[in-house]
């Protein structure tokens, strides 16, 4: 029986999150029942009871409910156990879908989504352009996305704007446009020591998660970019690759060349066959570390933001990024709305 209530509460949450606006019982009993939910309009108050006490969901006058931040975070923690060995899955199938050109510079990218309440942008901006500026982020660039826009199968919610940063794994994709696998072993906290990388202090396996390790990583509080960025002295996100030894001075090229538009993640490129920052190599490859996409969100959870991250959100044009140093203009226009 609690299960079955779970996956009816779900199901109300997920079209809260996808529809991006309130929505009235009725129309809510509509939509479930094109799902293939028995349920009346009675029953569906009744949950919607439910979770308001609990934070899920907030009634807002005659426009119905709305999802909350807590009601997002929840469908992404909900049910984890049947979602073990997704995450892996999601990487090799976002790598072949996206489709940016390195030397037209059109097509997509893959990106990370989060959330942040709309009075909170303005005031978050100096701390995710800190990290850009120390290059602990995953490129130079970002993108922020009004209430009610689409990114994947999010819809961003009343009240919050969607930040958007570059997924380490665009640059699976990139690699493989050039005919280079890239096989993405783990992501990790990456100790810093006098602003350079010094060696892994935590790791979690993509093939063995539900989640994105360094969502696991920001929620336990276990990171220390206000650290990283100002004494030079903490623990980052990053991810740890292996690529083919035969590709090391292609991959280079590459990473210089993905460098001069915006999009450089490579901090560290191994030698063949041999360890990086005390991270065993298989043979016939070289590793790489590369440096994890959220990294401008996390210092914002340290800094105490309500944030709520979506990794591997979905893809969007290149063209649709801009550099961080525009960040602050941009968020003024999103502030005024």
């Amino acid at each position: 029986m609690q299960e079955k209530i779970e996956r009816k509460r779900l199901a109300i949450l997920r079209i809260l999150r996808d529809v991006g606006e309130p929505l009235g019982s009725q129309q809510i009993t509509e939509r479930l029942g094109d799902l293939g939910y028995d349920i009346s309009g009675r029953t569906v108050r009744f949950h919607l009871l439910a979770m308001d006490k609990e934070g899920l969901t907030e009634y807002v006058g005659k426009h119905g409910r709305k999802i909350t931040g807590k009601g997002i975070e929840e469908i992404s923690n909900a049910r984890v156990h049947e979602k073990v060995g997704f995450l892996s899955t999601r990487i090799d199938q976002m790598t072949c879908a996206m489709d940016f050109d390195l030397v037209s510079l059109n097509g997509t990218v893959i990106v990370n989504i989060s959330l942040i309440r709309q009075q909170d942008l303005l005031p978050a901006c100096p701390l995710m352009s800190r990290v850009y500026e120390k290059g602990f982020s995953m490129g130079r660039l970002i993108s922020l996305f009004h209430p009610g826009e689409k990114v994947g199968e999010m819809v961003i919610p009343a009240g919050y704007i969607g930040v958007g940063t570059v997924c380490s794994v665009t640059l699976n994709g990139v690699l493989l446009a050039h005919k280079i696998p890239a096989n993405s072993r783990f992501g990790g906290l990456l100790e810093i020591q006098d602003f350079k990388p010094s060696r892994f202090v935590a790791i979690i396996n993509y093939d063995g998660t539900s989640l994105d390790p360094l969502e696991i990583f920001i929620k336990s509080g276990m990171t220390d970019y206000l650290g990283a960025t100002g004494s030079g002295n903490g623990l980052i996100g990053a991810g740890f690759r292996e690529i083919p030894a035969q590709t090391r001075d292609r991959v280079v090229e590459i990473a210089g060349r993905l460098e001069k538009v915006g999009l450089g993640g490579f901090l560290t490129i191994g030698m063949p066959n041999r360890d990086v920052t005390e991270i065993p190599v298989s043979d016939g490859n070289i590793g790489a570390i590369v440096i994890g996409g959220l990294n401008p969100i996390a210092i914002l959870e340290e800094a105490g933001f309500e944030v709520h991250s979506h990794a591997l959100s979905g893809l969007i044009p290149y063209r649709r990024l801009f550099s961080y140093l525009d960040l602050e203009e941009r968020a003024l226009q999103f502030v005024d709305m």
